[in-house]
């Protein structure tokens, strides 16, 4: 591999965060396809609890309900710019808990957040909440400049909240 090829990996591969992608759109890409996405849709995470699962969405984080499914049952939650599903599971005293390191499924859902004291005020609040486990407090994501935080919501679902400075 040529010396210039080894830098443009390197440097396609630093522009990877945690909070996007580097995309590549000039004439080198190796794709010739169009993309056939517009963006994320929605989210349909499964629960455990689904009462305290909506609360933590609505209740904590400000979202508001934009439906459901009580046959299911499901309930949507908005925060105006994403939507999440919360399906609760057929049986909340036997279901199988996700591994993140053994399991092939979502890791977690990341939120992005407008201020850094909003992230500082999200974790106040997830202190206050039963059933809310905070893996880490906000912190550099490596070295920064994203400050970042991990939580679960009371069914156990990893949700991350991030600010990136501009």
């Amino acid at each position: 591999m040529s010396m210039n090829k080894k830098l443009y990996m390197f440097i396609i591969l630093i522009g990877f965060s945690t909070t996007g992608l580097a995309f590549n759109d000039s004439s080198e890409s190796e794709s010739h396809s169009k993309i056939m996405t517009q963006g994320l849709n929605h989210v349909g995470l499964t629960v455990s609890k689904l009462d305290e699962s909506v609360a933590f969405f609505v209740k904590t984080l400000g979202w508001r309900v934009a439906g459901g499914r009580p046959n299911y049952p499901a309930t949507f939650v908005t925060d105006g710019k994403v939507f999440v599903t919360l399906w609760q599971v057929t049986n909340p005293d036997s279901f199988i808990k996700f591994d993140r390191k053994n399991n092939v499924g979502l890791h977690h859902l990341a939120l992005s957040v407008a201020k850094r004291s909003d992230l500082d005020e999200l974790s106040a609040r997830f202190k206050q909440v039963d059933g809310v486990v905070i893996e880490f407090e906000p912190e550099l994501n490596g070295k920064g400049p994203t400050v970042h935080m991990m939580i679960r919501e009371p069914s156990g679902n990893r949700i991350e909240f991030a600010y990136r400075p501009q």
